[in-house]
């Protein structure tokens, strides 16, 4: 199967470079932001790849964000995935179903990236041929991995293959807690082989972790130690207990925490050159802005149109194994299957990614009464875990908890 689809250059239109540098800029802005020169010039041209067609920064990178989970199967059991089982599911999009998808999504204009998780991705055995595919579509192929299957070897392959980035998960920078949390002993030390063969291979190295009551006292060392690797980006998810993270409910984090963590971010970003980008913490752009005095008027609608908080359904879409549709790994909602509809169909008029997208008329409780609502939105996942309603008030929101102790 050949594809005809070509997406566009990462320059056109330009206007798109100004968004993803003036999200940048903000950023910096609002962080105090030193070594902000330093990542743009070892960094920032380099990023350009893994964010085309960006515009703007939202809670999960940025907007314009498809993911496609190529397998349910993996070689670890991590403790806090949203996947569940660890095996192949028997239904998986086939080689063929796979290059159809990479096709539609290549057509739709907003998405120039594909990002590839699983499970662990490297596991599929046409893997290859679907990267080389997407590649010779024209998008930036981007691998969600756990790197213990990356040596320098594979790094080479992944980079001739239109790999653009490597995002790699750690957890924790003790060995020992990593390894609980991969539930595979070994697996830490085999994450820094694959951070080292990232970057003598010339790929982006992004770092992906995920912050709980487990890893909470050592995240600030972990930060460190990112830093001190060379990786350009950093995304800090939190726990949103959905998958295997339901049986570890207790570990996600709580209002205080996540307040608690804006901070550690905010004052880790400081002197970082790796960018800091909080996941399913879409409340960190509003403290910042809070911090900096902007509430409303002027400075919060041009916020309004750099930060995009909760991405879920609004330029994010996950694409799940066996061709399930989702807004987001966290809201497990499925708009359709691409055996039955188009991808594009699905991501265009699927009722949810409708109400998704007009979220600031339908979002209900706190969130619904939120000056934020635009660059924040609460995190969809966690309404709907706890409440069973993904336009339910975020129930870890400090945002709000803050305006009440101030009225």
């Amino acid at each position: 199967m050949k594809t005809d689809k070509k997406v566009k250059a990462f320059y056109n239109p330009p206007s798109l470079l100004f968004k993803q540098m003036g999200s940048a800029m903000l950023m910096g802005y609002l962080n105090h932001w030193r070594k902000f020169p330093a990542w743009t010039l070892k960094h920032g041209f380099r990023s350009i790849p893994v964010a085309n067609g960006a515009w703007g920064m939202g809670c999960i990178g940025y907007p314009g964000h498809p993911v496609w989970e190529v397998t349910g199967a993996c070689n670890l059991r991590c403790i806090h995935c949203h996947a569940v089982s660890g095996k192949a599911d028997p239904h998986e999009l086939t080689t063929d179903e796979g290059k159809r998808l990479i096709d539609t999504i290549a057509s739709v204009s907003e998405f120039r990236t594909l990002i590839y998780t699983g499970g662990e991705p490297l596991v599929r055995p046409d893997i290859f041929e679907l990267l080389r595919h997407s590649q010779k579509a024209g998008l930036a192929n981007i691998i969600a991995t756990n790197g213990t299957l990356i040596d320098e070897e594979m790094a080479f392959k992944m980079k001739d293959h239109g790999v653009v980035c490597n995002a790699i998960s750690i957890d924790d920078s003790n060995p020992d807690t990593h390894d609980m949390v991969r539930n595979k002993k070994g697996s830490f030390d085999l994450a820094l082989r694959a951070i080292d063969a990232t970057k003598k291979a010339g790929i982006l190295l992004q770092i992906n972790t995920t912050a709980m009551e487990y890893n909470l006292p050592h995240l600030s060392e972990l930060i460190d130690l990112v830093d001190n690797c060379g990786a350009g980006i950093m995304l800090m998810y939190q726990l949103v207990a959905v998958g295997r993270g339901e049986k570890i409910e207790k570990a996600t984090l709580k209002k205080s925490a996540n307040k608690n963590l804006c901070d550690l971010i905010a004052g880790k970003q400081i002197n970082a050159t790796t960018i800091i980008e909080p996941v399913a913490g879409p409340q960190y752009w509003p403290y910042m802005l809070e911090k900096k005095g902007i509430r409303n008027g002027l400075g919060l609608k041009i916020a309004g149109k750099i930060f995009h908080g909760c991405a879920a359904g609004r330029g994010f879409v996950y694409v799940k194994a066996n061709g399930d549709v989702w807004p987001c790994p966290f809201v497990e909602i499925n708009a359709g299957n691409v055996r039955d509809l188009s991808f594009a169909e699905i991501y265009r008029n699927a009722p949810v990614f409708q109400h998704l997208r007009r979220r600031e008329e339908l979002l209900k409780g706190a969130c619904g009464e939120c000056n934020y609502k635009t660059i924040c939105g609460g995190c969809r996942g966690r309404a709907l875990a706890y409440s069973g309603d993904y336009l339910a008030e975020d129930p870890r929101c400090f945002i709000h908890e803050t305006h009440r102790k101030r009225a």
